[in-house]
């Protein structure tokens, strides 16, 4: 078999290698929450058994506000190729960015989560009405 034939076969066997790796550990484009469904499914991941009642989806799919039936308000964000979610306590802060919400969950590892959701400010005055 010639050298080139060689390195050429060789070269197609890596790629595939590293494309099946790639797949194998969910790499890729960051994800998105099409729709409420979605959101919900997250919501559950993140916390088990979180049953929201009221979800306003960032207009880009990055990430939720959801209010479940007992009031406790869930910030969901992307993080790497899933999503992470926390229930927000009395130390989150919240503010707005023209028509964004800003949010700390007071969480130096969570970061702040900016979002571009429905009725900003009915959910701003929710967040900081948490106690």
């Amino acid at each position: 078999m010639p050298p080139a034939l060689l390195q050429f076969l060789g070269s197609l066997v890596a790629i595939l290698a590293l494309a099946g790796l790639a797949f194998a550990l969910r790499l890729g484009p960051a994800p998105r929450l099409k729709d409420e469904q979605a959101a919900r499914a997250a919501a559950d991941e993140a916390v088990s058994g979180f049953d929201p009642v009221d979800i306003a989806l960032d207009r880009g799919g990055a990430g939720a506000l959801m209010r479940d039936a007992a009031g406790r308000i869930l910030l969901l964000r992307q993080h790497g190729s899933h999503f992470a979610g926390r229930v927000l306590s009395g130390a989150a802060q919240v503010s707005r960015d023209g028509n964004a919400l800003l949010i700390d969950t007071a969480e130096k590892r969570y970061g702040t989560a900016r979002l571009e959701i429905p009725d900003p400010s009915a959910w701003m005055q929710a967040i900081e009405a948490i106690q």
